[in-house]
């Protein structure tokens, strides 16, 4: 291999031997999984790709024609999709059913399941997405991106995916992460063992890790919550965000999930979208939103709660339920949870 000196995230390598790739990466975490034959490394490398696929159509989105508004359809969330929200959903099943390692796909952007057949019905996991998270944003050319979590599947192989194999807990999830597509392009994702974060690099092609062994600060001063709906809060959330302006905490708040749970990571701060008067039941869905940024921010040693419970304690009944989400640094999650817990229980 001829040396050559290349830059990522500021760090300068004299040669490609210094700078762990992705693939390099799951390869060699695979002895952490002895029970395992490769199929969840395939199955990670197949997201790699499928990663960059969406990379390359959102960074020209601008440019392209037909790829920009919305697509004239409404989703089973009641929402507009996009056209790029389509692109999306429609190149990560493609890209995931060749992997043959999944029996089944869960998307934000289909009624029910897609099973798959053929060789990819015997797959041993089934994934859940959200395929382009924050797409209100994508016409402003704001960061947006993919959330996704990987279950071990619970029926028989020698048939097809069942419901059964994707209404299972958070606790039960192998791997779980994102993509953020903003001024740089991230894959952060956990299988358990810690979270790690890989950044594209366009000069080679590959995701390389840059942000290894992420720990989220302890507490932060950053909180992000859509105050537009505080008049429909509970009032022990208006409470805690009265305290975060009190002690003149940051207000940061994006539109996009992964946007803001991203920085909140690394920065340290608290994300919120509780239940309102409009929307009892919280607005994000618990199994391709919730659920895997439960898993990561756990695995970076922060938390993840509905305000009460444990969200990856939680066992869905439905496949797009939602649930309030609250997530963040454990002490700035700890006193949140104060908050609205004594409010509901002077209440009571």
């Amino acid at each position: 291999m001829i040396p050559r000196k290349i830059t990522i995230f500021g760090q300068n390598f004299t040669t490609m031997s210094e700078v762990k790739t992705l693939n390099e990466f799951i390869i060699e975490r695979q002895k952490d999984f002895p029970f395992s034959l490769g199929d969840l490394s395939i199955l990670l490398t197949h997201m790699g790709v499928a990663a960059k696929v969406i990379h390359r159509e959102v960074n020209k989105a601008g440019l392209a024609e037909n790829i920009l508004g919305d697509a004239g359809n409404v989703n089973v969330q009641g929402e507009d999709q996009k056209k790029l929200d389509v692109y999306a959903d429609e190149r990560f099943i493609e890209l995931i059913r060749g992997s043959e390692m999944v029996a089944g796909i869960a998307s934000e952007e289909n009624d029910d399941y897609v099973a798959f057949d053929g060789a990819a019905q015997k797959g041993k996991y089934v994934l859940m997405m959200d395929p382009l998270d924050g797409s209100s944003n994508i016409d402003v050319n704001v960061s947006i991106g993919t959330i996704f979590s990987i279950y071990r599947r619970v029926s028989d192989v020698n048939g097809p995916v069942t419901m059964e194999d994707f209404l299972q807990k958070g606790d039960d999830q192998v791997a779980g992460g994102y993509i953020i597509y903003g001024s740089s392009t991230m894959l952060v994702y956990t299988t358990g063992r810690g979270v790690n974060g890989f950044t594209l690099d366009p000069s080679i092609g590959e995701f390389c890790l840059s942000h290894a062994e992420i720990v989220t600060p302890k507490t932060g001063r950053i909180y992000s919550v859509n105050e537009g709906n505080r008049k429909k809060m509970e009032q022990g959330v208006v409470d805690y965000i009265d305290y975060c302006q009190e002690e003149e905490y940051s207000a940061r708040y994006i539109g996009s999930l992964v946007a803001d749970f991203h920085r909140n990571l690394l920065k340290g701060g608290i994300y919120i979208y509780p239940a309102t008067s409009s929307a009892p039941n919280g607005k994000l869905r618990l199994l391709y939103e919730c659920n895997p940024l439960a898993f990561l921010i756990e695995q970076a040693g922060g938390r993840a709660t509905d305000g009460h419970q444990r969200i990856m304690e939680i066992l869905p009944t439905e496949l797009h339920q939602r649930v309030p989400y609250f997530v963040g640094s454990p002490e700035m999650m700890d006193k949140a949870e104060s908050f609205v817990q004594t409010k509901n229980s002077v209440e009571a």
